[in-house]
């Protein structure tokens, strides 16, 4: 994405580009989206966060990751983002005909870096589930 595009813009479209990374699983192309610090999932730095979404997405069938109501406060090269979430996830193997899908709001930290805007941190707030969590549960 351009440069000369407002900060603003430019955030909105890494907040969708992560949520498509996680639906098609590119966890080369996720891990790009995060800064070398990042606290998210639970986990910190970018090779533990993106281990833990593999542990719950990598069990799992297709997803959809959809995006609302995005609030963006940019201040120089830091910004937060306030975004609803909807969540679906399809059952894989023994779980097949299952699903999982939950709703709540993203809360996400960016800093500007020289390949552009960076996940720094991400708190989840699931505020309703509907279906079978097991969907997403990791394997033992």
């Amino acid at each position: 994405m351009p440069e000369s595009l407002p900060a603003r813009v430019q955030i909105a479209d890494r907040l969708h580009v992560v949520a498509v990374l996680l639906d098609t699983k590119d966890w080369p192309g996720f891990a790009a989206t995060l800064t070398e610090d990042v606290v998210a999932y639970g986990r910190t730095g970018p090779a533990d966060v993106v281990a833990r979404v593999r542990s719950h997405l990598d069990v799992c069938g297709a997803t959809q990751h959809l995006l609302g109501n995005i609030r963006i406060e940019v201040d120089g090269d830091e910004a937060r983002t306030r975004s609803y979430f909807r969540a679906f996830h399809v059952g894989l193997g023994d779980r097949a005909g299952t699903t999982y899908e939950c709703l709540g709001e993203y809360r996400d930290e960016w800093r500007r870096g020289s390949s552009g805007w960076l996940l720094a941190g991400r708190v989840i707030d699931v505020r309703a589930e509907i279906g079978d969590r097991g969907v997403i549960a990791p394997l033992s």
